[in-house]
């Protein structure tokens, strides 16, 4: 073993240390602040206590040890919001301590719905998340979209990767790209290869970047495919076609050609069937889905907006989605 190896072993292993050390911290502070909860939620409940007495708390808490922090008034009654907010979900109760606290503060400050929080948590968990991601989610209402816009694939998709629906998204939100409404194909590949650790964000987790203008050789012609990825969960490569504008079926048939070229001349023998997603401008859910109706191969067509999207809107569909979904239960009652 090489000198440098060896030292490059020792800064993983002080890294992982540090790691759970953090980690470790943050579950206990986590289980504290649980704690309090519980405590002022049963005792203000009860009337033992009545408001006046959470000031009291805090005046005393700072009296005793005046160097620590995050116990003020407001501080407390969110720890009592914590424990009130999810004491009778015991499942994401498990999830709760693998989260900062500061993390916490956002979901429950920004969340309208328990399925709502149980989406952003679930997912903060498994992306790794930091607060600015996490927030960014939020601003692009992320769980509005993807409750009213499931992704929709093809039935070979399905089969080859049943995981893919939770991967992928019906609409991606690149505005840390800063272009404008009139941009040219050229201008959002080089956007998203020179901002490619902000798209891999938006992608999410287990995405690995293997190539822009990845060539392709078939017989005696060359091809260069936009942009070349890899997805460790699901084992296989993934090609993303550009288009500044909305969808046409014939996008389609170039990608499949893609997707051939990939799995018989890049692909592993260990590695799992390509898959295909063209991002584009816009789209007609019903043109895609006769598109993919027939498509054998693993693909999907997802559309890109350059600008946030209007959050307001997005809620109200959303409230006027649950309405119905409830009228509907209410009739097959």
């Amino acid at each position: 073993m090489g000198k440098e190896q060896a030292f490059a072993e020792v800064v993983e292993l002080i890294s992982a240390s540090r790691t759970r050390a953090f980690q470790a911290v943050n579950s206990a502070l986590i289980e504290l602040y649980w704690a309090l909860g519980a405590m002022l939620s049963r005792r203000i409940a009860s009337a033992e206590w009545g408001a006046g007495v959470v000031d009291e708390l805090a005046a005393f808490i700072a009296a005793t040890y005046p160097g620590i922090r995050g116990f003020t008034r407001r501080n407390l009654l969110r720890m009592r919001q914590f424990y009130d907010t999810y004491a009778q979900d015991a499942i994401v109760t498990t999830l709760l301590t693998q989260l900062p606290w500061s993390h916490h503060l956002l979901i429950l400050s920004q969340s309208k719905r328990p399925e709502e929080r149980e989406f952003y948590i679930r997912l903060a968990i498994r992306e790794g998340w930091s607060f600015r991601e996490l927030e960014r989610q939020y601003k692009t209402a992320f769980f509005e979209r993807t409750i009213l816009n499931p992704p929709i694939v093809s039935a070979v998709m399905t089969q080859l990767h049943p995981g893919a629906l939770d991967i992928f998204k019906d609409a991606y939100s690149l505005e840390f790209l800063g272009l404008p409404a009139e941009h040219r194909e050229a201008d959002l590949h080089r956007g998203l290869v020179h901002k490619l650790k902000d798209f891999l964000i938006e992608l999410g987790r287990d995405f690995c970047f293997a190539g822009s203008e990845f060539p392709l050789q078939v017989g005696n012609r060359d091809f260069a495919l936009d942009l070349l990825f890899f997805h460790r969960g699901l084992n296989c490569l993934v090609a993303i076609e550009l288009k500044v504008g909305r969808f046409e079926p014939e996008y389609l048939g170039k990608l499949d050609f893609y997707l051939e070229a990939l799995d018989r001349d890049v692909r592993k023998p260990h590695e799992q069937p390509s898959l295909g997603v063209l991002l584009c401008a816009s789209k007609d859910d019903e043109v895609v889905e006769f598109a993919l109706s027939r498509s054998l191969s693993p693909a999907l067509i997802a559309q890109y907006t350059t600008q946030l999207p209007d959050k307001a809107l997005l809620q109200a569909k959303l409230h006027e989605f649950y309405l119905q979904g409830a009228v509907g239960e209410d009739e097959a009652l």
